[in-house]
């Protein structure tokens, strides 16, 4: 059983993550955290409490809204996710927004239960830089920190350097890389390669016809319109993967360690990810995942939705 706190900018993807927090056995979701990311602010603390509701488990998981804008930079939004509810009218959540900052949350569980609980990051690193700032030794207390964030050494998907979450807050992202979490990196580029789900794939999920199935196909929708105009051809669940790796081990096919650094100062590269695979030049700080059995991910995640 892995105890975790999901970090969350929540559009869609982000939304399936939350449900493998939710649903899966080995997961025992203790909180969501809300960042400045994907979509207006106020809407993903919406997406996040609308999921938990989906889910049958309203009330169960708390939301703590964090910070609202990067830690020195204007926020900028993503166009891949539409509302990050797939553009649909659903019922205003019954459960509310706790009134805790993310950020003191974030430490305080933390504290309360040292060494027990993982953070799977899947929003820009904000919140995160902020608890350090908070608690000089809160890495040290994190079981395991999850990111998805970051190119390795490819083409990013909000610029030819850099990946979204990075390049939005890279002051935090750079923060949180250099301050000792035993840090494991989901990225962009194994994105492509293993969690893009075709048409195929999708139209598998929208035939099972249960409830979550139809709020997942309804959530992917704008992202795999939006793909459609960047020639990729699915949708790309790049959040999801990260949780299901964290409950789910076994479909880890390899990994290495490697020195992860971010650009916070050229505005060309700006949120640029280095990732350096040569020990006697940068000791390693993180280990980043280069290849996952793609459709025991795939099937792992339908089957949540049964």
């Amino acid at each position: 059983m892995r105890r975790m706190i999901i970090d969350t900018d929540t559009a869609a993807d982000d939304s399936f993550a939350i449900l493998i927090g939710l649903l899966h056995p080995q997961a025992k979701l203790e909180a969501v955290t809300i960042v400045a990311g994907n979509v207006d602010f106020d809407q993903q603390i919406e997406n996040a409490l609308i999921t938990i509701e989906a889910a049958g488990r309203g009330g169960e998981v708390p939301v703590f809204p964090g910070a609202r804008v990067p830690l020195m930079r204007p926020w900028r939004g993503a166009k891949a996710h539409g509302d990050g509810k797939g553009n649909h009218d659903f019922p205003k959540p019954k459960q509310k927004p706790e009134a805790e900052h993310a950020a003191n949350a974030l430490v305080r569980i933390v504290n309360e239960n040292p060494g027990q609980i993982d953070i799977v990051a899947i929003g820009p690193l904000t919140n995160l830089a902020t608890a350090i700032a908070l608690d000089r030794d809160f890495p040290s207390k994190v079981r395991e920190l999850r990111i998805m964030g970051g190119c390795d050494n490819s083409v990013g998907n909000i610029t030819a350097a850099a990946e979204y979450n990075f390049y939005v807050d890279p002051e935090a992202a750079e923060i949180v890389l250099q301050a000792g979490f035993n840090t494991t990196i989901v990225t962009w580029t194994l994105t492509l390669s293993h969690a893009l789900w075709s048409k195929e794939q999708l139209d598998r999920i929208a035939r099972k016809k249960t409830k979550l199935s139809e709020f997942f196909t309804i959530l992917d929708t704008p992202n795999l319109a939006y793909n459609q105009t960047k020639d990729i051809m699915g949708s790309t669940h790049p959040d999801s993967l990260n949780a299901m790796l964290l409950v789910r081990p076994d479909l880890v096919k390899s990994e290495s360690r490697k020195f992860v650094s971010v650009e916070t100062v050229s505005e060309m590269t700006r949120g640029y990810s280095l990732f350096d695979h040569r020990p006697e030049r940068n000791a390693p700080n993180a280990t980043v995942i280069h290849d996952v059995d793609a459709e025991g991910f795939y099937e792992a995640f339908s089957e949540l939705l049964s």
